[in-house]
């Protein structure tokens, strides 16, 4: 439906979210859970719940998402879920044969209070955990949070569960990343590979929901860090955790539990955002940044240079995850774009206000949590339009409602390809999202350009 009614008064809402700028918990924590080799989600709650978490991420990356399900009824509503998980958990390792299954809470399940701890424990005793098998759960009901929330709860779960300090110090990084793309992590790996650097990244979807069409089946793709290398992690030099919101809670956690200092980054988007990363990762590494880097820097700086000005001056308004926001409003600025607005329906607190404004200036609006929604987006686009908006699928009708170009960034993204494959984190993602910019002034520019001013070369 067309938001064409949509007023640009904006009125302060305390109990009402219209059309939320978000989605629940457990779809951020089946994709993490995805990032863990030979792992099959569970969510512990109703079949229809499952169903559209896997049909989210399904339509997303265009690739099968596997998971499963306790299958509550009214009777597991009342009485609770634990003969439905332990049955479930008997069916899922003798029928799909998982090296871990990785267990998140619904609305439903947490509303009822299963005791998630108790009940896996109680798997493990009466033996329907296989030697050698896992089974670990995260907390995420739907009613607060976001898919966001919800990744880094899972994320938190795998260091909680599995990461361990053996005394003995590995000479090797932990890289953790926020809810991004299978094509950032890649690119991210590929840098940190470039750099000489020993790492463990987890989660890790590369490989995984964007894995190639073999003409085979394959449940567990090859992708996904391993138990082992999660493990790991709590005897690493050093973490360096990509993204506040999605990825600081793991991070922290492997300080206390197991003595990893930690270093919380913005994620690596554009030229600031990657030299940011690349210097950490040079310093904790002690190693030092090689050309082939330093080339794809100059080529970024080059078209940033030989196009800024279809860039200089134009506005942009920005909807969607919070670590995203943050790091593209950076780039954005550095292409002499002026930040409006900034909303995310995930909470992300003050600090995310603080650091927008940082980077944008006090003017810039922002606003986070159940009531910045798409409508209170749309009414702060009413009010004055930019030139550009940055958000996921469906910012695209506010973008035709209002006539203004639309970049995709974030989750969802069901209206095109490429976001699987294609990063726009480090330096040749930020070469990738700068054309999608500049194709987007270019095409709106000779849509709009009289006859006369119809040019060849730009």
């Amino acid at each position: 439906m067309l938001l064409r009614h949509t007023t640009d008064k904006v009125a302060e809402r305390s109990a009402l979210t219209i059309n939320p700028a978000k989605t629940c918990q457990p779809v951020g924590a089946m994709y993490a859970a995805l990032g863990i080799n030979k792992c099959l989600p569970h969510s512990h709650g109703s079949q229809g719940c499952c169903a559209y978490h896997r049909s989210s991420l399904t339509r997303h990356f265009k690739d099968p998402i596997m998971a499963t399900t306790s299958s509550f009824t009214e009777g597991a509503s009342v009485f609770g879920g634990q003969a439905n998980i332990l049955e479930a958990i008997t069916n899922i390792f003798a029928l799909y044969d998982p090296e871990i299954i990785a267990v998140h809470t619904t609305c439903l399940s947490e509303t009822i209070g299963d005791d998630l701890n108790q009940i896996i424990k109680k798997a493990y005793q009466e033996g329907k955990i296989p030697k050698g098998k896992k089974v670990f759960y995260a907390s995420t009901p739907s009613f607060k949070g976001s898919h966001v929330t919800g990744y880094s709860n899972m994320t938190t779960g795998m260091v909680q569960y599995f990461s361990e300090n053996t005394g003995k110090p590995l000479k090797q990084i932990n890289l953790i990343p926020s809810f991004i793309e299978p094509s950032d992590m890649a690119e991210i790996k590929r840098m940190t590979s470039e750099m000489g650097v020993k790492f463990v990244m987890f989660p890790d979807t590369s490989g995984v929901v964007n894995s190639p069409m073999d003409g085979k089946f394959h449940m567990y793709p090859k992708g996904g860090t391993t138990i082992e290398q999660i493990k790991s992690a709590g005897d690493s030099s050093f973490t360096l955790a990509l993204g506040r919101v999605g990825a600081m809670s793991a991070a922290k956690l492997l300080d206390t539990k197991c003595k990893v200092p930690c270093e919380i980054l913005d994620l690596p988007i554009g030229v600031r955002g990657t030299d940011n990363f690349l210097d950490n990762l040079r310093k904790v590494a002690g190693v030092h940044v090689p050309d082939s880097l330093m080339m794809e820097r100059g080529q970024l700086v080059d078209v940033m240079t030989d196009m800024s000005q279809y860039t200089y001056n134009k506005t942009a308004a920005l909807v969607g995850d919070p670590d995203i926001l943050v790091s593209t409003a950076e780039f954005l600025v550095d292409l002499g774009i002026k930040i409006l607005y900034v909303v995310s329906g995930t909470p992300a607190g003050p600090k995310f206000e603080r650091r927008i404004k940082e980077i944008a200036g006090e003017d810039v609006k922002v606003k986070t949590g159940a009531n910045a929604d798409m409508f209170y987006f749309h009414q702060l686009i009413k009010g004055n339009k930019p030139d550009l908006i940055f958000g996921n699928t469906y910012a695209k009708y506010i973008a035709r409602d209002e006539d203004i170009p639309l970049i995709r960034i974030g989750f969802p993204i069901y209206d095109r390809v490429g976001h699987q494959y294609m990063p726009i984190m480090g330096y040749k993602g930020g070469l990738r999202l700068l054309e999608k910019i500049l194709s987007a002034v270019m095409d709106r520019q000779d849509r709009d350009a009289p006859e006369e001013r119809y040019e060849l070369v730009m």
